[in-house]
């Protein structure tokens, strides 16, 4: 009998995840040579976290576009919009791994109180739940890819879509946050 990735959804999420967070945090911890990656001009890395605002503004609208869409039984314009959510993710996730990678992650300059009560707790939270996403977000695009719409509905798709979805765009959210102290407020 030839296993089909439908058969092995919790196994492919699972390695998936462990591949992508291996990924993450090479380039969070310096795991990964900056030497090993292609140099880019000041410009390019100055222009990142403006890019990666408007990829995250973006996404929080396309998440919520995507919620409305289930909620109204458009299955094709959830689809499209859950997958040009993943696909901000990704542009998101690559440049800002990219720039810490090559040139370490962006000092706070503001206030020290602002940093230890509002800047660091919001980016431990923002970070965390992007972590905690990342096997949802597998789990549910793999369902919603190897089964017709019938059988996701019957699957965990939904009740972790929702969970996703949730943290997802609470996550992006405290992105933004955490974007603007670094770069406009402070």
């Amino acid at each position: 009998m030839q296993l089909q990735a439908r058969d092995r959804v919790p196994e492919l999420t699972g390695l998936l995840s462990v591949v992508s967070l291996a990924l993450v945090f090479g380039a969070a911890l310096n795991l990964i040579p900056a030497a090993a990656l292609p140099d880019a001009p000041d410009w390019v890395f100055a222009a990142i976290p403006h890019v990666n605002a408007v990829l995250s503004v973006t996404a929080i609208g396309t998440i919520v576009l995507g919620v409305r869409a289930i909620r109204r039984g458009n299955v094709a314009r959830h689809r499209r919009a859950m997958l040009t959510t993943l696909g901000l993710f990704a542009g998101f996730l690559v440049l800002y791994l990219y720039k810490v990678a090559v040139k370490g992650p962006t000092p706070f300059e503001g206030p020290a109180v602002i940093d230890q009560f509002v800047y660091v707790p919001l980016l431990v939270v923002h970070v965390l739940l992007a972590i905690v996403c990342i096997p949802l977000l597998y789990y549910v695009l793999l369902v919603a890819l190897t089964r017709p719409v019938a059988e996701i509905r019957e699957s965990l798709h939904p009740r972790i879509g929702r969970v996703a979805a949730a943290l997802w765009l609470v996550s992006f959210a405290l992105g933004t946050v955490v974007y603007l102290l670094l770069y406009v407020l402070f």
